[in-house]
């Protein structure tokens, strides 16, 4: 990803979020609903929400350049990289509720590989948005296919959707799965079949 590339998702969602308007919109939520704002246990509802907005959406205001931070390491290494059991928590655009879960995360290099914590910030950073999970999924396997120009990029994220576990149809157990792969994750069956062999390991299975 070139330097304006980066810089124009920087910067489009550079400033902080309107607090003032997310307060007056949440007072006037509650009060659509039948509820007193101004009640003791939901006076400082909005305020609250505002600030925790602030937080979880933090995605749209993360610099892409200063993530990476020049924690790309020129190594003569070809094998399987994998980052597995990446716990994330994001938010539906469609209910505005969570869906948590796991992102693993897995790319082959091509003389180049990205500093380990790297991964998981990059997953928070597409995670920290209004999202779909699909798009999200895609998302960070282009981010890592642009940044490092690997042999190949895997993604896989689970996800539990709190949008059909409490309302809907219902299904608290229901978890979606979806993946986004690229080069020999996507070319070569032996790479993919390693790719979802490494995932079917439990931590347990580690010496």
């Amino acid at each position: 990803m070139d330097d304006k590339t980066l810089n124009a998702v920087a910067q489009l969602f550079s400033d902080s979020i309107d607090q003032p308007r997310v307060r007056a919109s949440v007072h006037a939520l509650l009060e659509s609903i039948g509820e007193d704002p101004d009640r003791q246990g939901l006076r400082g509802t909005p305020g609250r929400v505002a600030r925790m907005y602030e937080e979880i959406l933090d995605g749209y205001r993360t610099d892409p350049q200063a993530l990476i931070n020049d924690a790309l390491y020129d190594i003569s290494y070809n094998e399987m990289v994998l980052v597995k059991d990446i716990e994330y928590a994001s938010m539906c655009e469609h209910h505005l509720m969570p869906f948590i879960g796991h992102a693993h995360v897995a790319y082959i290099p091509r003389g180049k590989v990205i500093g380990l914590s790297k991964i998981p910030r990059i997953v928070d950073m597409f995670a920290h948005r209004l999202q779909l999970q699909e798009r999200m999924t895609r998302q960070i396997a282009d981010f890592l296919d642009e940044a490092l120009k690997p042999m190949g990029v895997g993604v896989v994220v689970e996800g539990l959707h709190l949008c059909s576990m409490t309302r809907g149809v219902k299904k608290a157990n229901a978890r979606m799965v979806t993946s986004a792969m690229s080069g020999g994750f996507l070319k070569d069956p032996r790479t993919r079949s390693e790719f979802m062999e490494h995932l079917g390991r439990s931590s347990g299975d580690m010496p």
